[in-house]
């Protein structure tokens, strides 16, 4: 039982924690549907990573000729790995298969170019080569998932650990950190030789997994943890909402533990109230377990929330959060759970369901149904988007979603695979505390 948590039980298979349990036969339906599912999503990997080079096409567009973007990102190139050993797990692939496609990956890494040890947002897949037209900027969050990925590949395969691990402890996150704000620039633009102006000030946003990690590696230091606001200061009136809560204290730093509400449902913000932000973190953090009174609580909130608003839309399916649409990418979230809060117009997206498979398995099953009646499943499982308004579907892949999904459905059908993998390791152990002992205001 998860302490801290109200009215949560372990299910049976999984692992999962869910409100008032899960019916045994409704469990054994959903384990067979995410099986099929990963099957068709792992795919995706499959048919667009390059095999010389094991970096995996960004996007693969249906919708458009010449459709597949052969270039990568640093997230991606994680999210391939842990996907990978995903796919193993559940076995679809081999290990044999495995463990060659990860080395491709690791080869490929080790000769590509970076800066201080840390990678540029875009690389063409059939060389590694940089794509310096799309500029040449060092990306905080998106290194973060490189590290995580080669954290969790060097856990489950020891072959490769060595060399994964060396890549690792190669990226300097240091050089983005400022250390007089206790914050990280959100990046540095290598041609303009200059740090972003903007910090990573929010804490319940994506970025977080980067500074979790961070000082695991020991390149920050620990009071980072406790100098990202909860929420943003009461005084500063453009936000969504006006927070409640109190001072705190931890290590020696105070700040504001506070939290917005909606209807009855409490919960710490995120920047734009999508699922992305707010859960992908939790793919590799054990935020679920060790946060009980803190982050793995926000992630139940903010699960109920997505879910109690579209219900409030009178939608049919829920799950916002930033993706593909026709002809471009757009930000989407539930605008009231976010301090800013991204706009909302009825796209949804499958991946945000995934991402909720811990916290709501049996919401999450029923939501797979209802995009499956709009249309959504295509050749690699399910396609990016749709608008419930329209009923138009994005047929686009990403593979930062697929690898969403990937994860998500490894994570719950083997009893949090990658979490574990990636605690196993110092860098995702030493930190643990700091998840342990924090606790919201949102009892």
């Amino acid at each position: 039982m998860l302490v801290g948590i109200p009215q949560l039980s372990f299910a049976q298979g999984g692992g999962a924690p869910v409100q008032g349990g899960t019916p045994p036969g409704h469990e054994v339906a959903l384990e067979k549907q995410l099986e099929s599912i990963a099957k068709k999503t792992y795919k995706y990997f499959e048919d667009f990573t390059d095999t010389e080079t094991g970096l995996t096409s960004d996007i693969m567009r249906f919708d458009e000729e010449d459709g597949e973007g052969k270039h990568t990102s640093p997230t991606n190139i994680g999210i391939y790995m842990m996907s990978t050993i995903g796919a193993e797990e559940m076995g679809i692939i081999s290990r044999e298969e495995a463990v060659e496609r990860v080395k491709t990956t690791i080869s490929s890494l080790e000769d590509m170019e970076t800066w201080n040890g840390l990678y540029y947002n875009w690389y063409f897949t059939e060389d590694g080569s940089l794509m310096s037209d799309w500029g040449e900027f060092i990306s905080q969050v998106d290194n973060g998932w490189l590290t995580a990925g080669l954290i969790v590949a060097a856990e489950a395969y020891d072959e490769l650990a060595e060399d994964a691990l060396a890549i690792a402890h190669d990226m300097d996150y240091s050089t983005l950190y400022d250390f007089e704000e206790n914050l990280f620039h959100g990046g540095y633009d290598v041609e303009e030789g200059s740090l972003t102006d903007h910090h990573y000030g929010m804490f319940y946003t994506e970025p977080r997994v980067t500074s979790y990690l961070a000082i695991g590696k020991g390149d920050v230091p620990s009071e980072h943890w406790w100098n990202m606001y909860r929420t943003l200061p009461v005084e500063w009136d453009w936000q969504q909402q006006t927070p409640q809560g109190y001072e705190v204290e931890y290590d020696g730093v105070e700040f504001f533990q506070g939290h917005y509400q909606y209807e009855d449902i409490k919960y710490v913000p995120s920047w734009g109230g999508s699922m992305f932000e707010a859960l992908m973190p939790g793919l590799v953090l054990n935020e679920i377990e060790l946060g009980t009174s803190g982050l793995g609580l926000n992630n139940q909130r903010h699960v109920d929330v997505q879910i109690q608003y579209a219900e409030n839309q009178d939608y049919p399916v829920w799950g916002f959060s930033p993706a593909a649409i026709p002809g471009d990418y757009s930000e989407f979230g539930v605008p009231e759970a976010g301090t800013e809060g991204y706009p909302e117009d009825g796209t949804v997206t499958p991946h945000a369901s995934f991402l909720a498979l811990d916290y709501a398995p049996m919401e999450v099953f029923e939501n797979i149904r209802g995009l499956r009646d709009l249309d959504t499943y295509g050749p690699y499982g399910f396609y990016d988007t749709v608008n419930v308004h329209t009923e138009e579907v994005t047929e686009a892949y990403l593979a930062l979603d697929q690898g969403m999904i990937m994860v998500s459905i490894a994570n719950y059908l083997h009893d949090g695979l990658i979490r574990d993998y990636f605690h196993q390791n110092e860098i995702g152990e030493t930190p643990e505390h700091l998840i342990e002992r924090e606790e919201f205001s949102i009892e």
